[in-house]
């Protein structure tokens, strides 16, 4: 089977935006074409990763408006939905499309308008996605994070300290991202003083509610070099999604995200590497906490030990394996259909030295897509063209 290159990457500017989901889907999928001088009516597949438009702005259809829009048709149009982690399993969902020979040519694009709506309006339709088991006791995912943080602290003797030095890791790393929402350092103190959201979570230990946009566009790699340089493209080596269980309670051991574990593994032998190999990597923050779960079951770190490695400043973006050199969630925000699309688009910066303030030396990447609270989690391994 052909590998699949990624010969076009774009991101729109994170935050708080004016007009709406179709606007900012606009805005990142021509800007995807124009960096590999694509004509829209090229594409034979064009997907959409986007969790909520419906419940967010009352706005369905998207996939083919955008087409519309673009000047795309008569191309095949889907929307990707798997709640936070959309972006992860539209990245999936293209992949596929192109190894299958189905397409010569596919575009994602993922995005989420969500600034436009009340905090407790739009935390109430990410809450949506628990199981109704637990949806109507209340329980949300910021909940679901204190309880967890909680329990590995206490049981790998972790300091809270380390988790707030994963936030500011991620804001340091954020100031060089100009498509960032937040662009601004936050010192230890500050992060430890904010207010409790979720014992022992602190404001600044979540990410915050974003609008935003970003494309990848993906062909065969026999044929990227017609389209792009080889030091302009990537291939996603290896692709892994799974599952785990939708009511967490039932996990025997709520800090281990089985569909992170599982959905490496694929990734990793599909690619013929080891965690070991990677060299940077775009994990799913929505949470502090997350930080250290994902790079245990991913296998860059033993269990219980990826706290020590934030302290040892290993993730740092000069550390042995930089983690969210992008700012991560949650400095650069966290469109829920876009997030998982962003985070490939950080990977295809580093490989191809295209990242400015914030590259590092890396040949291969990795990104970890997550929906809910590990429910659902896409792992996508990607290496420089030849």
């Amino acid at each position: 089977m052909d590998r699949v290159a990624i010969i076009g990457a774009s991101m729109t500017q994170f935050g708080e935006r004016d007009g709406w989901v179709l606007d900012l889907l606009a805005e990142a999928g021509m800007a995807c074409l124009a960096d590999a001088g694509v004509d829209a009516s090229e594409l034979d597949h064009l997907y959409v990763s986007n969790m909520a438009s419906g419940e967010f702005e009352g706005q369905t259809g998207i996939p083919n408006a955008l087409a519309h829009d673009l000047a795309a048709t008569p191309a095949y149009t889907a929307r990707i939905d798997q709640t936070s982690s959309s972006g992860g399993a539209g990245v999936y969902a293209a992949w596929q499309s192109v190894a299958s020979g189905a397409s010569d040519l596919t575009m994602l694009v993922g995005g989420e308008k969500m600034t436009h709506r009340s905090t407790a309006e739009a935390t109430d339709v990410i809450a949506s996605l628990t199981h109704p088991a637990e949806y109507k006791h209340g329980v949300t995912l910021p909940s679901f994070a204190g309880l967890t943080a909680r329990l590995y602290l206490e049981t790998y003797d972790a300091p809270r300290e380390s988790l707030g030095k994963v936030a500011v890791k991620n804001h340091r790393n954020g100031v060089d991202n100009p498509h960032a929402q937040f662009r601004k350092e936050v010192d230890l103190e500050t992060v430890l003083d904010s207010p409790i959201v979720a014992d022992p979570l602190r404001l600044y230990d979540f990410c915050p509610i974003t609008d935003g946009s970003a494309a990848l566009l993906l062909c065969p790699e026999s044929v990227a070099e017609e389209y792009v340089p080889a030091d302009e493209y990537v291939t996603i080596a290896g692709i892994g999604g799974a599952t785990d269980t939708h009511v967490v309670h039932e996990r025997a051991d709520p800090t281990t995200m089985g569909g992170v574990v599982d959905s490496s593994e694929i990734a990793y032998e599909m690619a013929g590497i080891g965690p070991e190999d990677v060299d940077v990597a775009e994990l799913h923050d929505m949470f502090t906490i997350l930080e250290f779960l994902q790079s245990e079951d991913l296998g860059f770190f033993e269990k219980g030990e990826g706290w020590q490695a934030v302290e040892e400043g290993v993730t740092d973006r000069d550390g042995e394996l930089p983690i969210n050199t992008s700012g991560g969630l949650k400095s650069k925000g966290h469109p829920l259909g876009a997030s998982g699309v962003a985070q490939v688009y950080e990977i295809f910066a580093q490989l191809t030295g295209q990242a400015g303030a914030r590259q590092v030396e890396a040949d291969v990447g990795l990104a970890c897509n997550v929906g809910g609270f590990g429910n659902c989690v896409t792992t996508t391994v990607m290496e420089a063209g030849r």
